[in-house]
């Protein structure tokens, strides 16, 4: 069975320059990163005379086994162009963490995947290298302001900034800077989190411009004073060279699919630390030059979908015509209780427990967010027929649309079946029936409640003392309104990834509190979720290499 980098570089791509062409980017608006990639001036587009589609891919809660979410959008993106609609994709840019720790890489699978795929998957166009960048430079101007007098007071205890790099390194969570005395700057607790968790990452992603991404890293708060009053980096004059370091990085980058459909990739916040979607700067581009967009949230649809409607659509009015929800047989026997070498041997009695979990993602979508689902059930060679017809059966008897697809082996053909049935619900989708999870108005513990209640099915929420003290505060300091964004396990509906299919009866503790002024959210931390991730045992890292010819091989 060939490697999907094996699959990459057999595909005849494109000059970009082509499939700028064809989805109406003129020549002048491209700036080109060698043959097959390019940044997109979207500012200098001509306005756009419609607004396309836009439909929305997440997933039941990830397990071992693999869902191939990506794959999946890529494919559908395929499928809806082979049927003769204007399509594009709008899609979240790999972090080098996963691609060297455990999960590899992040764009597609199979015959389903967008290209040139290694360097998508590692420096690509330099944005995250951007956000990294920005991020530090805040860091070290305000530990230069400490060192250089303090004239605006600012109380090293209570400073929130942490520096950033996109390496998975679990040794630089906790750190002390400033050792060696005074010319070194002032020793105090620091730390590093992963460049996708940075707050200027998310910050990009949900920039409308340049003014408002200036406006919105003004707004980051980075410490206390001594007298309690917030630091900011506005306060610090540090808006205007950090914007400086992400001007090219917030123009979208333009790739294609194996097949030469056009994929817009960028910005990357990670799901269970961030909103975990795609730029709007991306999304709103494609929606304007396409007839349907195909875009995807991370991780399963109780994290990602429902950030992506509270956080992304609150923000920026973006619409979801039409949600996919993909599952596979093997993953709902993982929720069932089988063990991770037993996936491939039939078992309906564990198939049929596990269906619990995409039955509440469909009652989530429905119920919750007032949007029509797709079940897109992505095949694998183990499946068997009567396992799959189970899937269909039970999707079928709650009144869903379900579709066969096998898009990793057959690329867009693969996906016609689930492309036709999407392109049915966007032509039946109603628009005055979509709905956010909670209200503005309500105070941000009430928001994670109705997050843990609605969403989850928890019994409620548990905030331990330093949590209830930071919502208190931030309440008082006029951050209420402010949507919140879940930080927890992405394998269970709960906090506990042991809990697997769709669990009731337990609490969501809460134990930390975190604001992102500048990004619009307050992040609530649950379980053992933190934001920088370390290595497995065996990093995908160890595969990775290149040959004498420069030829990149092991990343899948």
């Amino acid at each position: 069975m060939l490697q999907d980098i094996q699959i990459a570089r057999a595909a005849t791509l494109r000059p970009i320059v082509e499939i700028a062409q064809e989805a109406g980017i003129p020549p002048d608006c491209l700036e080109s990163y060698g043959r097959y990639k390019a940044k997109v001036r979207n500012t200098a587009l001509p306005a756009p005379d419609r607004q396309g589609a836009l439909i929305l891919v997440t997933a039941i809660n990830p397990t071992p086994a693999g869902e191939g979410k990506t794959t999946v959008s890529i494919g559908l993106a395929d499928g809806l162009r082979s049927l003769g609609k204007r399509t594009m994709l709008a899609l979240r840019e790999p972090s080098q963490g996963p691609v060297f720790g455990m999960k590899g890489g992040a764009a597609g699978g199979g015959y389903a995947q967008v290209a040139p795929m290694d360097e998508i998957n590692l420096h690509f166009t330099g944005d995250l290298h951007a956000v990294t960048a920005a991020n530090n430079l805040l860091a070290a101007m305000l530990d230069n302001h400490i060192a250089q007098g303090n004239t605006l007071g600012i109380d090293p205890r209570q400073i929130a900034w942490r520096r950033c790099l996109d390496t998975n390194d679990r040794q630089l969570r906790a750190t002390v800077t400033g050792l060696g005395g005074k010319a070194n700057g002032m020793p105090r607790e620091d730390g590093f989190d992963i460049t996708t968790a940075s707050e200027v990452m998310a910050i990009l992603c949900l920039a409308d411009n340049i003014a408002d991404l200036k406006a919105r890293l003004a707004r980051i708060v980075v410490a206390r004073s001594f007298d309690g009053q917030e630091i900011t980096a506005g306060c610090l004059r540090a808006q205007g060279a950090m914007c400086a370091l992400l001007r090219d990085a917030l123009r979208p980058n333009l790739v294609q699919t194996l097949e030469g459909t056009p994929a817009l990739i960028h910005g990357g916040p990670f799901a269970n630390i961030a909103h975990g979607c795609n730029s709007v700067i991306a999304t709103r581009t494609a929606l304007g030059l396409a007839d349907y967009v195909v875009t995807e949230a991370g991780f399963g649809a109780d994290l990602g979908a429902e950030k992506f409607i509270d956080i992304k659509c609150r923000a920026s009015g973006l619409r979801p015509a039409c949600v996919v929800l993909v599952a596979t047989v093997r993953a709902l026997k993982s929720h069932g209780g089988m063990a991770k070498d037993e996936l491939s041997k039939e078992n309906l009695p564990a198939l049929r427990v596990g269906l619990a979990n995409l039955a509440r993602h469909l009652r989530n979508i429905r119920q919750v967010w007032g949007l029509e689902p797709v079940v897109a059930l992505n095949r694998f060679i183990s499946d068997t027929d009567a396992e799959i017809a189970a899937i269909q059966s039970a999707v079928i008897e709650q009144h869903a649309d379900v579709a066969l697809c096998d898009v990793w082996a057959k690329g867009g053909s693969g996906g016609a079946e689930l492309a036709a049935k999407v392109l049915a619900r966007c032509a039946a989708a109603k628009p005055q029936d979509f709905a956010f999870t909670y209200p503005n108005e309500r105070p941000l513990a009430q928001k994670l409640e109705a997050v843990a209640t609605r969403v989850y099915g928890a019994r409620g929420v548990v905030f331990t003392g330093p949590a209830q003290s930071q919502l208190r505060q931030l309440e008082k300091r006029g951050y209420g309104s402010l949507p919140v964004c879940v930080a927890k396990t992405q394998y269970s509906f709960s906090d506990d990834p042991k809990k697997l299919g769709a669990p009731q009866g337990f609490d969501l503790t809460v134990r930390q509190v975190r604001l992102s002024a500048g990004a619009g959210f307050v992040i609530a931390f649950s379980g053992d979720i933190i934001a920088m991730p370390g290595l497995p045992k065996v990093p995908a890292a160890e595969n990775i290499d290149v040959t004498d010819d420069g030829e990149i091989v092991g990343i899948f």
